[in-house]
């Protein structure tokens, strides 16, 4: 099955094939989400209560996920653009305040996307597989999406970009927020699949078949190279 027929949801069962997204290299550029050390970092187990060790066990396929395909193909692409002379930006999820008092609402809420991420310490930084080199645009939000929280269309723009390819995590959060922010904006996005994660692969999979088509194409990191033509 290729990108033109795989992730369909029901409302876009029998529609015709799309064609081609235009990938022209002067105006296509990759955007990686907040792949940073927090979402990487894990306690050691043996430490734990046994509620938590639950807890542990649920994430521990997000980050096999993580090591075992999305780090590695996110590495790979990035280093093909970066040879082919294309735009590659990063966004991240970081406070300006210690506290979190710039944090927005979604931000603050108890539970697990209460997040206080002060942009200078190392829990915030993108994690060194996949650090910015010379002068790659590093976004900072305290939103989910990378556009509604930044300047990034305002960049986007500048740059002549009509075509963002997005990989990251969460596939069914900030990935998410900021691929129909991107497509509200009339930016063409492309989803890599397997450079994306989700907190469980049901979560990773749904996202896309409900994101694929209307908001944007869902593709694997090989049929974007093919289509590119990237070496």
């Amino acid at each position: 099955m290729s990108w033109k027929t795989g992730y369909r949801s029901i409302y876009y069962d029998g529609a015709p094939e799309p064609d081609d997204p235009d990938l022209s290299k002067s105006h296509t550029a990759l955007l990686i989400i907040d792949v940073q050390n927090t979402y990487l970092s894990r306690p050691d187990r043996a430490s734990l209560s046994p509620e938590d060790q639950r807890r542990y066990d649920a994430w521990t396929p997000f980050h096999k996920r993580m090591h075992e395909v999305v780090l590695p193909r996110t590495k790979d692409l990035l280093e093909r653009f970066r040879r082919n002379g294309i735009e590659c930006l990063f966004a991240r999820i970081a406070c300006h305040t210690k506290e979190g008092r710039d944090r927005s609402l979604s931000q603050k809420m108890p539970g697990w996307n209460n997040l206080l991420l002060p942009k200078d310490e190392l829990p915030s930084q993108i994690v060194p597989e996949l650090q910015p080199i010379g002068d790659e645009i590093v976004v900072t939000k305290t939103t989910d999406s990378a556009l509604t929280g930044t300047n990034l269309r305002l960049i986007l723009t500048n740059l002549g970009i009509k075509t963002v390819v997005c990989c990251g995590i969460f596939t069914d959060q900030c990935v998410s927020s900021t691929v129909r922010s991107l497509a509200d904006e009339s930016f063409a996005v492309v989803v890599i699949e397997d450079c994306c994660a989700a907190g469980s692969d049901e979560l990773h999979h749904k996202e896309l078949e409900i994101m694929n088509m209307i908001y944007g194409h869902v593709m694997s990191s090989a049929e974007l190279n093919a289509l590119m033509k990237l070496a």
